[in-house]
């Protein structure tokens, strides 16, 4: 058994990561870290995984030289906020440790577009280079031999997947892409803050982050670097009253205005790929029917008034948006079935 590490177990993607794991037929949970629950039994704090983790179990200090001269560890997930997590995977990479980061550190390749974007320079620019940003169904192949691997956010996977086969196969314009897209309030993270409180959030939908959403510069990194050329969208994310899940929206003009080579394109990228859900045109995705699972569900049609595709995405945006597809990356890194611990 490979055994794993968490660092930064205490929040919704660490939790969802233990979920994961802790059923996975081929690692062991060696590992969770929390600065705030040093010393606490992890099933005290997290009583639904009694029975499927040690009792023994208990969160460590997130000190990243500790953890970095941890030998017996084989991969270690960083479950951080941006900012924080280069700090361990430094000295983790620089140790020899696999290492896959959910956090937003090494997704861009620019540091003068994480500065930007984030409001501070990168903290390890050195680093970028050592890293592949992944999405297992679309990235092309050479990934494994990196030692740090990028696990993609939750908004920009729902929008990246579908439109990548588009933009290299030309069917789409790489101008005039409007993505409207809805997540979960577990998309903000675990944290007490009056704007995320039942009361606040219960029958209320917002848009937020406009005009430059974080995930923004993820998006349009990863969409220029398939079409070959800088691609510029209209990204407008919206706060839903649900938990967990995402579904976006995505308007762009038809270069081939042709649904038949639409759907051609996806299911030549996404043949035999288990977490790809391509539905028929009209039927749209729905995040009640992924939830729990590492599955991106997506549909198209053509409005012939317009001239634009009209594509829909759904996914969990703690699985397939986070934590379900950091395991699936782990999974193909240390050549384990694709499917290992996942639905």
């Amino acid at each position: 058994m490979m055994k794993t590490a968490i660092v930064g177990a205490s929040g919704y993607s660490g939790e969802e990561l233990v979920r994961l794991l802790s059923r996975h037929p081929q690692v062991e949970l060696a590992l969770v870290s929390s600065r705030s629950l040093v010393g606490k039994p992890l099933v005290e704090v997290m009583p639904k995984f009694r029975g499927l983790v040690p009792a023994e179990l208990t969160f460590s200090d997130s000190d990243p030289e500790a953890l970095a001269a941890r030998s017996d560890i084989d991969v270690f997930f960083l479950a951080l906020p941006h900012g924080v997590a280069a700090e361990f995977a430094l000295p983790l990479v620089k140790a020899g440790h696999k290492v896959i980061d959910l956090s937003a550190d090494f997704r861009l390749g620019c540091p003068v577009r994480y500065e930007e974007f984030y409001g501070k320079a990168h903290p390890a620019p050195d680093m970028l280079d050592q890293a592949a940003y992944v999405i297992p169904e679309i990235t092309p192949a050479g990934w494994e031999s990196a030692p740090l691997i990028a696990s993609p956010g939750c908004y920009p996977t729902s929008v990246i997947a579908p439109l990548v086969p588009l933009l290299r196969a030309g069917i789409v314009s790489t101008k005039g892409i409007v993505a409207n897209a809805m997540s979960g309030v577990s998309g903000a993270g675990k944290k007490l803050a009056e704007a995320y409180l039942y009361c606040e959030r219960n029958e209320s939908a917002k848009a937020y982050g406009l005009p430059k959403h974080r995930h923004l510069s993820e998006i349009e990194e990863q969409l220029s670097t398939a079409a070959g050329s800088d691609v510029v969208i209209q990204f407008n994310p919206h706060l839903a009253p649900m938990q967990r899940g995402i579904a976006s929206t995505i308007t762009v003009p038809a270069a081939k205005p042709d649904l038949a080579a639409l759907y051609a394109a996806w299911n030549a990228a996404f043949a035999e790929r288990p977490f790809i859900g391509i539905l028929p045109s009209g039927t749209t995705p729905d995040t009640a029917h992924v939830s729990g699972t590492n599955r991106l569900d997506m549909s198209a049609v053509y409005d012939e008034r317009t001239g634009n595709f009209i594509i829909t995405s759904a996914e969990d945006n703690l699985v397939k948006g986070a934590s379900g597809q950091a395991v699936q990356i782990m999974n193909l890194w240390l050549g384990f079935n694709e499917t290992d611990g996942l639905l």
